[in-house]
């Protein structure tokens, strides 16, 4: 009889044999897309999800208040007839409001859940969200599952018109000293979901956000090295197809870094005096651009060392094979006075199907 007992503890001692397991048929569980997370009242945070998502029933908007992040997740199934599973969860929006108090805590909480996927898109949301899927959901069938493949777009194709970053990445520029977090904006208004820019992040926290131009030149720098359109309405031009060479050097005092940038691409378009078919027309048309990305990217960066953050991980040029690192006070230090020096050389494709073809 003891050699039966000792059987039976064994079986449920081997992993996989416990006698409570957690288990659903397909019909009791509904995957979740997304969580919306923003300010609630007394120092508690409000949570959103759209319910059923990629099931031919009609959509609702569940919304809560709680003290924590996966209290949030049990109250759900409690309102809820299907229980819900985080295995899906593909994107994570986080309110502006929320974002500049600091994420720390949200992104432990995400990171150290099994269920949820490193490749999980972050995203900072300014206005309502909540009120915008819930009107919207019952005009876009599955707009929760189109928002998702929107970002999923944009970081597969790689085009550089918006900044895209999952968990796993904002996780790695968190924890190095040598970089910061950014994360992208998108603003709500009525019915419109838009990209607005790119948030930077000292440690955890949301401190500025930089559009349109300074955007741009920040997919230049650092996103993706490529840019479909760069309109430069100054210079009456649009160019486009950019590809960028950045190269950064920091003198040995870490008291001037240059940046050198090399772009490829063509005129889209212009609409400015000079004759570009025209060839010293043409390189003078070249050389106020370049003088125009330089000042405005000077701006930029010079916008970041007075931040004292680095998203463009300028610290890591600091790192050799045959020195200590130095730390990262020492760098923040360093970055907080340098000066700044960039060099733009820009090369444009031929012209095609012009006069002169032909």
């Amino acid at each position: 009889m003891l050699f039966v007992w000792g059987i039976f503890v064994s079986l449920v001692m081997i992993p996989g044999c416990a006698p409570f397991v957690e288990n659903n048929t397909i019909e009791d569980i509904a995957p979740v897309t997304f969580w919306s997370i923003s300010k609630g009242e007394k120092r508690k945070i409000k949570m959103s999800t759209l319910v059923p998502p990629l099931v031919n029933e009609p959509k609702s908007l569940l919304t809560l208040e709680v003290d924590l992040l996966k209290q949030g997740g049990k109250d759900f199934n409690l309102r809820y007839y299907r229980e819900l599973k985080v295995g899906q969860l593909r994107y994570f929006l986080i309110h502006e409001e929320l974002a500049k108090q600091g994420i720390i805590q949200l992104i432990n909480t995400l990171l150290t859940d099994y269920d949820i996927s490193q490749r999980m898109y972050l995203v900072i949301v300014k206005g309502n969200f909540d009120e915008y899927i819930n009107r919207q959901a019952k005009k876009q069938e599955y707009l929760d599952y189109y928002l998702y493949r929107m970002l999923r777009h944009y970081e597969r194709k790689r085009q550089g018109e918006m900044t895209i970053v999952n968990l796993h990445e904002y996780k790695n520029m968190l924890f190095s000293p040598f970089s910061d977090p950014v994360l992208p904006v998108f603003k709500v208004a009525k019915d419109n979901f838009t990209y607005e820019g790119t948030a930077f992040f000292s440690n955890d926290k949301l401190i500025e956000t930089v559009t349109s131009t300074e955007d741009q030149i920040f997919q230049l720098l650092d996103n993706d090295h490529y840019l479909k359109f760069f309109p430069i309405p100054k210079l009456d031009v649009v160019i486009g197809r950019l590809r960028s060479r950045v190269n950064v050097d920091l003198d040995k005092n870490l008291s001037l870094v240059t940046i050198n940038v090399k772009l490829n691409g063509r005129i889209e378009e212009y609409q400015g005096n000079k004759n570009i078919l025209n060839g010293n027309e043409l390189m003078q048309l070249q050389k106020e651009i370049e003088t125009e990305l330089e000042m405005k990217t000077t701006d930029l960066i010079k916008k970041m060392r007075d931040l004292k953050v680095d998203p463009l991980q300028i610290g890591t040029h600091t790192l050799s094979p045959f020195s200590k690192p130095i730390s990262e006070k020492v760098w923040l230090a360093a970055w907080g006075k340098m000066k700044i020096k960039v060099n733009y050389q820009l090369y444009f494709e031929a012209l095609q199907n012009t006069k002169n073809n032909y």
